[in-house]
């Protein structure tokens, strides 16, 4: 969800994962096995499985879990059973909605996606109708009190990490890479000892729609609907609303 920083939408779904802990089990071990499907066993050459372990391990997922999900997915067993794709909508006000799946059944995930939308005044679109809208872009989040060096200083090491821009906010940094620098410019950064709070792609709108009342609420609805489901894996929107 957009309107806000970013690090307010982290804060805000990290508290949401320590209640729901079991769904993201879930959700992580799929991405695990689908990486290591796709990308094969090894994190140092397989950035999306490299990503999706740091994930597990910053969630708690016991390292038995990840190590089991690694062998599930490159050894063809249960991960062989997911499909990937997107479904494209719109939400209230047409707000543009991108929904990534991983499932074993089209058919239920289908039906469902479509349930939520409607339900709460969107709709599902033909495939195209809204992807358009969103840019891929690695995403590092920096939370800004436990950033040791100045503004000025950060922002150098940024740019010249390979960093196409950095975004301040009241209590953190946002900076925005192109996908093929994402790992490159982590990777720098953490050997200047700069902590990463948050860092993965993401699918960033290039155009924002701002809501208020009624529809912000059932835009909202729509996006917890969403990431409560167990075969989305992400939800991307050019949402914005107030803090």
């Amino acid at each position: 969800m957009s309107g806000h920083s970013k690090w307010s939408t982290i804060k805000r779904k990290k508290a949401k994962i320590d209640a729901q802990r079991g769904k993201l089990f879930t959700r992580l071990s799929k991405e695990i096995i689908i990486a290591a499907r796709n990308g094969g066993p090894d994190p140092a050459g397989n950035m999306r499985l490299k990503t999706a372990v740091e994930k597990a391990r910053e969630a708690n997922i016991p390292n038995d879990n990840i190590q089991r999900a690694i062998q599930k997915g490159a050894g063809g067993g249960e991960g062989a059973n997911f499909e990937e794709f997107a479904y494209e909508g719109y939400g209230p006000g047409g707000v543009a909605v991108l929904i990534y799946v991983a499932t074993d059944n089209r058919n239920r995930t289908a039906a469902e996606v479509r349930h939520i939308l409607s339900k709460q005044g969107g709709n599902l679109g033909e495939s195209g109708c809204v992807n358009w809208m969103f840019k891929e872009k690695g995403i590092l989040i920096l939370d800004r009190s436990q950033i040791k060096m100045s503004e000025d200083d950060l922002m150098l090491a940024a740019l010249e990490a390979g960093a196409e821009d950095i975004k301040t906010e009241e209590d953190s940094f946002e900076i925005t890479t192109a996908p093929e620098d994402f790992e490159k410019v982590c990777e720098a950064l953490k050997q200047q000892g700069i902590p990463l709070a948050d860092a993965e792609l993401s699918m960033v709108a290039q155009t924002m729609v701002k809501l208020q009342g009624d529809e912000a609420e059932k835009m909202v609805k729509i996006i917890d609907l969403l990431e409560d489901n167990d075969d989305v894996q992400a939800v991307y929107t050019n949402f914005e609303m107030e803090e």
